[in-house]
């Protein structure tokens, strides 16, 4: 097809053409972005745990006066908890995954230094902790029974943290037997290294998702202790959170069973990610609707030079251009403006990704999301010329010749 009459037809209507490629490029800039801030808030909802997240529970109880008995009630707790149907294990947390609190503490890799290497969340886990939670050891053991200690003690003599804490603390070494410091000045010697295990909030670096470490202690119910529960059977969880409701409002006093850190850990995690997912669906929606208000414009505007050129189609018509080859110059006509608009859209982009990294400390715009939105513009654009371009290949020679 040739190039020249579709570009000297487009110089005699700039006004419209300029118009059409900018919308395409502030669509291209827009849609890339939108993409790209959407995989983004998937992949940071979808990011591993490293816990058995189909069989956890958690149940967090408030006391309503001092419980001078809270560890004896605290281990018939556990007790009752371990009895109930269908439940594997049973242990104390300090704090839950997805939760909204979080304990946090100060690591020195001397004792004697001056500012901390730095600061990091902490879990508390009783005896069964890594065999409840579910995580994954990579090198190493778990805690032996003699390690664990009452909350009060706060003397630690092992401790186990994640992949990502152990090479960020000892880089290019084996963590397993190194030593640092954060309760006092008795050193946490490194027993086990586990995968993943995330901080209870999640408003940090990407980097520091999960830099956590566990220590071996028991927490009662009046020091913060939430009970982490493991099921044989996920479809039975309900049914084991109702129970253990009972249970525990069966031992001690009367207890408030708190709203916050208490259901299976999927929900926790599906609340905790809440806004995500709804900022996700609202780029979603302005994508579509920014895709559709092209291709109404493009539809609108190649209609419009349908009818502006009604006479000169038929003049091509009636020398021998066929209805396919008619089709083809609006659809090439179509393609240069939506390959100059996504040009522009590409550069644009990056201005906005640019300003976006700048306010929200966003990651860079990766290059994938480029063709993918170009694609996507082509496509619409071939998609939005196909019916006016019908239109136009569909007008009888003999009327088009006749028109004014």
């Amino acid at each position: 097809m040739e190039i020249r009459p579709i570009l000297s037809t487009l110089l005699r209507h700039k006004t419209a053409a300029i118009l059409i490629v900018l919308e395409i490029a502030l669509s291209c800039a827009i849609v890339c972005n939108a993409l790209f801030l959407i995989g983004n808030r998937l992949d940071h909802m979808r990011r591993p745990s490293g816990l058995d997240e189909s069989h956890l529970l958690f149940v967090r109880t408030n006391g309503i006066s001092q419980d001078t008995e809270a560890a004896a009630v605290t281990r018939a707790d556990l007790d009752g908890l371990r009895a109930i149907p269908g439940v594997v294990s049973a242990t104390t947390v300090n704090q839950a995954p997805f939760g909204n609190s979080m304990w946090m503490s100060s690591i020195k890799l001397t004792p004697d230094q001056d500012s901390p290497t730095m600061t990091t969340s902490n879990y508390m886990v009783a005896e069964d902790g890594l065999k409840t939670l579910g995580a994954k050891l990579l090198e190493g053991r778990d805690f032996n029974p003699s390690e664990y200690v009452d909350s009060e003690a706060n003397e630690y003599a092992a401790v186990i943290v994640t992949r990502a804490l152990a090479q960020r603390l000892f880089p290019g070494q084996p963590a397993i037997g190194k030593s640092f410091y954060v309760f006092g000045s008795q050193p946490h010697q490194v027993v086990g290294v586990i995968e993943h295990l995330p901080k209870p909030r999640d408003g940090g670096p990407e980097v520091e998702y999960d830099m956590t470490m566990l220590f071996p202690a028991r927490f009662n119910y009046m020091d913060g202790g939430i009970y982490a529960i493991k099921v044989a059977d996920p479809g039975r969880r309900q049914a084991v959170l109702e129970q253990a409701g009972k249970v525990l409002a069966a031992h001690g006093p009367t207890r408030i069973i708190s709203k916050n850190a208490t259901g299976t850990l999927e929900d926790m995690r599906a609340h905790y990610y809440r806004n995500d997912r709804a900022m996700a669906w609202l780029l979603v929606a302005v994508a579509v609707a920014l895709l559709v208000v092209t291709a109404l414009g493009i539809i609108g505007l190649a209609s419009f030079w349908v009818a502006q050129r009604t006479r000169q189609i038929g003049v091509r018509r009636a020398l021998g251009a066929t209805r396919s080859q008619i089709m083809r110059y609006f659809q090439t006509e179509n393609f240069l403006l939506a390959t100059v608009g996504i040009v522009l859209g590409m550069a644009l982009a990056f201005a906005i990704n640019q300003l976006l990294m700048s306010r929200y400390e966003l990651p860079r715009l990766p290059l994938m999301y480029l063709p993918v939105g170009a694609v996507l513009l082509w496509l619409l654009g071939q998609f939005a010329v196909f019916w006016p371009a019908r239109r136009a290949a569909a007008v009888p020679p003999a009327i088009a010749t006749r028109s004014a």
